[in-house]
């Protein structure tokens, strides 16, 4: 299955997305490529062939933001992230399938819904600095979601946008927290046995449609509007998601 066409059909498309997202309109918005993935395969497979990938294109877009981070708020979000992953780890080892595809699916709707009542201004994020203690959980909340479906991006936004960083600081901030979260995770995955020799070859297989996704996404930056690009993002996470939890429940 894993090798037919058919997954192919699939994982390429879903593999450019997220170099586009990721690498044109700095998204947390990328996970999206997990939820679709999920679709034709195990949550924990679809998770263990994105990480690398994900990491593969973060190293491939943070140099201009190397060194421009906010390093107090970043080391705070990092801290909370380890037992975040720890979080998640255990949660991984307890539950079957349907509950990671559950998980993912809710996540992916939540996400959506989170933009829309961000956009349209029907909740408003604080505008004093938030805690360090909040910064912590934040950090913590980040690193579960992260670990259950590449998704820790809003946790993390709701305290780093009460800080009044610069744009620069907070997407620097967003790929140091997230790269390190991410080989936390990484040695996790390896831990439960999440990575096999197949994904892993995948990973050799899929890793020049990240690449490509990535150029694509910064050449697309100034070509394709913001607002087109999220729309078709939020509707891929809706039916994916939909459909997960739907999956999962029956």
């Amino acid at each position: 299955m894993l090798w037919d066409f058919s997954f192919f059909a699939i994982a390429v498309p879903a593999v450019i997305f997220a170099g586009i997202s990721k690498g044109g309109f700095g998204s947390g918005a990328a996970f999206a490529s997990a939820s679709i993935l999920a679709l034709v395969m195990t949550p924990g497979q679809a998770l263990a062939l994105m990480l690398p990938l994900l990491m593969l294109i973060d190293v491939a877009t943070l140099r201009p933001f190397w060194g421009k981070w906010h390093w107090p708020s970043a080391r705070l979000l990092i801290l909370g992230g380890i037992p975040g992953v720890l979080i998640g780890a255990l949660l991984y080892r307890a539950v079957d399938d349907d509950v990671i595809r559950f998980l993912i699916g809710a996540m992916s709707v939540l996400f959506v819904l989170w933009q829309i009542v961000q956009r349209r201004g029907w909740i408003s994020l604080s505008t004093r600095a938030l805690s360090d203690k909040v910064g912590f959980f934040a950090g913590t909340a980040a690193g579960f979601t992260s670990f259950v479906s590449h998704a820790g991006g809003p946790p993390s936004a709701i305290y780093l946008l009460s800080l009044g960083l610069s744009k620069t600081q907070y997407q620097a901030n967003t790929v140091l927290v997230f790269w390190i979260v991410n080989l936390l995770k990484a040695a996790a995955y390896a831990f439960l046995g999440i990575f096999t020799l197949d994904l892993l070859e995948l990973n050799l297989v899929l890793a020049p449609f990240a690449l490509l996704g990535a150029w694509i996404g910064v050449k697309a930056h100034c070509m394709v509007p913001e607002r087109v690009f999220f729309a078709i993002t939020y509707v891929l996470l809706s039916v994916t998601g939909t459909k997960l939890i739907y999956d999962a429940v029956s």
